[in-house]
Parts: C-alpha cells; structure tokens; sequence
C-alpha cells in the first residue's frame, strides 16, 4: 500500500492540537500520573512545541495519507532537545484506528527517517509508552533500540 507524507494544512492545526494534547494526556494518566499533572504535563508540551500555534523552527508535521489520497493519521517530527543538531526526534505519531496493521505505519516511519536525514538529522529517537506493545514492535523492528527503561509499580 502506498504512503506518503503531506505537510498538514495550517487550518487544522487548532483541532490537531487539541486532539493531541487531550490524546497524550490520557496517555500520561495510563502511565501512572495524575489527570490534573497530565493536563498540566500535556498543555506545556504543546504549548512549548507549537508556540502561537506554529510549529517550532526545525519541527514539521505531517498528515500520512494512504494510496487512495486519504489522511490515515499524521506524524511529527523534529529536532530533539540536545544541543545536537543532527540529533532528531519524532514527537509523535499516530495511524486511524482502523487503518493499523496495513503497513502505514512502517512506511511513515521510513518516510520520516528519509525527512529527518534530509534535515542533517543522523539520528532519530523516540519515546513509546511501556503498554503500547504494537508501537514497540513495529519500531524494533525498524531497527530502533531500548535506551532507557522507565518502571511503575502502583501500591493501592
């Protein structure tokens, strides 16, 4: 199936953003924190990354757009947070429901390692939450290697 990437169009940014930060934030809470230091934890990050509603210099974002020309999800991607300029990141990166398991998610991937190593970028890095073990598959199998290994236990 082919795939490609299309920069988003400006106008739906807004309900990008919101659908994101509320997204992530469920995420967060999943992960172990509060709802309220979710919200919190989620509003900065985008706050930070899409100042005025922009995307920051150096990031970009994507709708993925499937074979027959229809937005199957989006992916965003840019520098990361060292002082390394080739270091990049991708921030986020999702496929409809729906349309998982059809190899658009792979080939989003690789279509952003080729924007990324276009940019400078000489590597990518990316953070997947621990339950989301169909994320961790696919990037492993790319290639991509644990780092760092975050742990939770709940106590009542």
């Amino acid at each position: 199936m082919s795939t490609t990437l299309r920069p988003m169009d400006a106008r739906l940014l807004p309900a990008w953003l919101d659908r994101s930060r509320a997204e992530y934030a469920k995420d967060l809470v999943a992960a172990g924190q509060t709802p309220e230091e979710a919200g919190r934890h989620a509003a900065d990050s985008m706050a930070r990354y899409f100042p005025s509603g922009a995307p920051s210099p150096g990031h970009a974002l994507f709708d993925v757009v499937d074979a027959a020309g229809a937005t199957v999800g989006h992916l965003w991607i840019g520098p990361d947070t060292s002082e390394d300029a080739g270091s990049w990141w991708v921030w986020d990166i999702a496929i409809d429901a729906d349309k998982r398991g059809l190899g658009l998610g792979r080939r989003a991937m690789l279509l952003g390692e080729e924007y990324a190593r276009a940019q400078g970028a000489h590597t990518l890095g990316l953070s997947v939450f621990g339950f989301n073990t169909g994320a961790r598959g696919l990037y492993e199998s790319l290639g991509y290697e644990t780092t760092s290994v975050k742990m939770l236990k709940r106590l009542g």
